[in-house]
């Protein structure tokens, strides 16, 4: 079964694009800046993944002086419907009630909860 690309990218390339949307423009020392005010990453690292986002077509880039400037070619209302329209193709089979619903908190959840579901498992932390 072939494996369809996400529209929505992972945690890392999601954080550098927001990064773009809040400068609208930027090189890579100017996105390390701003992510480095959540995650402290390397310049390689943050090089990488603007490069792969320019090869999926999220990005695109132009040649100033010695550097790359990147530029989102999606927005974030783009990115947001695609979360969205994923989330609900995922977990709600593409019923938009199913998720007002559930948003809601509408109707009994389909298996019941125990009281171990209320725990914070601490294996995850």
């Amino acid at each position: 079964m072939p494996r369809h690309a996400r529209e929505v990218p992972p945690p890392l390339e999601l954080m550098c694009l927001r990064a773009l949307w809040s400068l609208e423009e930027g090189n890579v020392k100017a996105v390390q800046q701003v992510v480095a005010q959540t995650r402290p990453l390397a310049y390689t690292t943050i090089m990488t993944v603007l490069d792969r986002l320019v090869r999926k077509g999220i990005l695109a880039r132009r040649k100033v002086g010695r550097s790359f400037v990147y530029v989102p070619q999606s927005s974030r209302d783009t990115m947001r419907r695609a979360a969205v329209r994923e989330l609900l193709e995922g977990y709600f089979d593409g019923s938009e009630e199913e998720l007002l619903r559930f948003l809601r908190g509408d109707g009994q959840p389909a298996v019941p909860r125990r009281e171990s579901d209320e725990r914070i498992d601490t294996v995850l932390l």
